[in-house]
């Protein structure tokens, strides 16, 4: 499918620094022209968005949201700030649900799209009173709707919040969980599917005060799967809706890449995979393409890893494959290299490729001008009728400062890795628990090419969940990150794992020089 595309910048959200800094001289002074590093200045305003949780009456949510303390300073000092998620559906009095979303030019085109949400209260869902300090709050059954919200002044930068629903029963007992996103134009999701043994829903966000248009685009083993629905998908403003991919397309498929785009607006998109004999998860969007890609954090007693990989542009991909552990990186047994067609989703059965010690997945290029792609692994623990599945997305640097949240006591894993050269020194963290608890903080060592799985820093004398925020220091290797909260229920082993990225608490403000010339042209 062929169109024009509302071109937005990566995670387009609301960071605005207002103080900006000029360097000037006095008229008839010298001119400072040489070179200036841009100033890096906290963001003065960020946004939100978590799908709908779960169309289960079983479905217990929780959603937690978090600000590092300290990490606002400069302009955004002087305003306190708010920070509040709320009900992304209609404000009018009479709304009910989300109005649902049209596809295509007729009523028949809506088939397999479902609208979340009911009449909002007005009352934010959660809201943050002061950095430093996680806060929760808790929703059940199916009626919860997805969230959209902003923080500003102290509390956006490093704004983050976590959705986690926990379903006791039916065909998507499982443990789903996900970060809460920003708004962007642009999304892929390596690892959907439309096998008959999984219903996978695109969740699409708009929280926006118009109403945003987005297609949708399926790739198989054999190139774009021909679809009759999927382009100009209408989001209303402040709604959010569900698509089912089965009613996109005829053709089934074990593993697909699905590309979300929209032609106006922005939105939040995220993917739920429910698998009648593996439960559900989140499957986030994978990190922008690229020639490499690290998959942080595969728990080490994994039964049986997939990696589902999607070759962007019109070139193959020729991948090195390896897998860092705690004690160096090594090339799994039978699988050196993968080789990816051009515009092709290609899947590799990595089994049980962990042997018992958490990993971490590294793909490389076989040639120094490799072809970007984008990369998702779906992991299962467990066997039998006690499985239970995730996804791992090929994931962003840490970078400066990430954070996760609702942490658990002894049920939290986080995972480090180095892929490069460089060792890294990681410090780690923990907040103050939603109920109480002093912070803990702990700095750790990563050899290079290694992955440290690590029982984090829990707050002492906790009690409820937590914050983890992860400090990476600057002179050493680069850092990649995730979370794994496990919980056990009737002798399945539920878990969800969250790749944590540089929360952009900052952004960088160009020096300025006075040129007076500019008045005599």
């Amino acid at each position: 499918m062929k169109r024009t595309t509302l071109s937005l910048a990566s995670g387009a959200v609301a960071l605005v620094a207002l103080t900006g800094f000029a360097s000037l001289t006095a008229p008839g002074g010298p001119a400072d022209t040489g070179p200036k590093n841009p100033l890096r200045l906290p963001v003065e305003r960020t946004s939100l968005l978590c799908p709908a949780p779960s169309n289960s009456d079983l479905a217990q949510t929780t959603y937690t949201a978090f600000t590092p303390k300290g990490a606002a300073q400069g302009a955004s000092q002087s305003k306190p700030g708010t920070a509040a998620l709320s009900a992304a559906v209609p404000s009018s009095p009479d709304a009910g649900a989300s109005a649902p979303a049209t596809t295509g030019k007729d009523a028949k085109d809506a088939k397999g799209t479902k609208a979340t949400g009911k009449t909002p209260s007005g009352q934010p869902v959660l809201t943050l009173k002061e950095p430093g300090k996680p806060v929760t709050a808790t929703a059940n059954g199916s009626d919860a709707p997805a969230l959209a919200g902003s923080a500003d002044g102290l509390l956006a930068p490093g704004w983050t919040a976590q959705q986690t629903t926990q379903i006791t029963g039916g065909v998507g007992r499982a443990l789903l969980g996900t970060g809460c996103t920003t708004p962007d134009a642009d999304f892929w999701f390596p690892g959907a599917s439309t096998a008959k043994d999984r219903q996978d829903y695109v969740h699409l966000t708009n929280p926006d005060d118009t109403a945003a248009v987005a297609d949708i685009d399926l790739f198989g083993a054999d190139g774009p799967l021909k679809a009759d629905t999927g382009e100009g998908i209408t989001i209303p403003a402040k709604s959010s809706v569900a698509v089912l991919l089965s009613t996109l397309t005829g053709t089934v498929a074990d593993d697909l890449t699905v590309h979300v785009t929209t032609r106006a607006g922005r939105i939040g998109a995220a993917v739920q995979a429910t698998d009648a004999k593996a439960g559900a998860d989140w499957l986030p969007a994978s990190a922008d393409a690229a020639p490499s890609q690290v998959f942080p954090g595969i728990p080490g007693d994994a039964t049986d890893v997939r990696l589902v990989v999607y070759a962007k542009g019109s070139d193959d991909a020729d991948l090195k494959v390896k897998l860092a552990s705690k004690g160096g990186s090594f090339t799994p047994a039978g699988l050196d290299s993968v080789h990816v067609k051009a515009g092709m989703t290609a899947s590799f059965d990595l089994k049980n490729v962990t042997r018992g010690e958490p990993g971490s997945l590294l793909l490389t290029p076989d040639a120094d001008d490799g072809t970007p792609v984008v990369a998702a692994l779906r992991v299962v623990r467990g066997t039998g009728d006690k499985q239970e599945i995730a996804f791992i997305p090929a994931a962003s640097p840490v970078g400066a400062r990430a954070t996760v949240t609702d942490n658990r006591d002894k049920a939290a894993t986080l995972a480090l890795t180095a892929p490069g050269t460089k060792d890294a020194t990681v410090k780690v963290t923990s907040s103050p628990g939603t109920e109480g608890g002093d912070p803990q903080s702990k700095t750790y060592t990563v050899k290079a090419g290694t992955t440290l799985a690590v029982d984090p820093p829990a707050p002492s004398g906790l009690k409820g969940s937590y914050a983890l925020t992860v400090e990476p220091d600057p002179n050493g290797g680069a850092v990649y990150a995730s979370r794994t909260l496990a919980v056990t229920q009737d002798g399945v082993p539920m878990f969800t794992v969250q790749t944590l990225a540089d929360d952009k608490g900052t952004v960088a403000v160009p020096a300025a020089a006075q040129d007076l010339t500019v008045l005599e042209k």
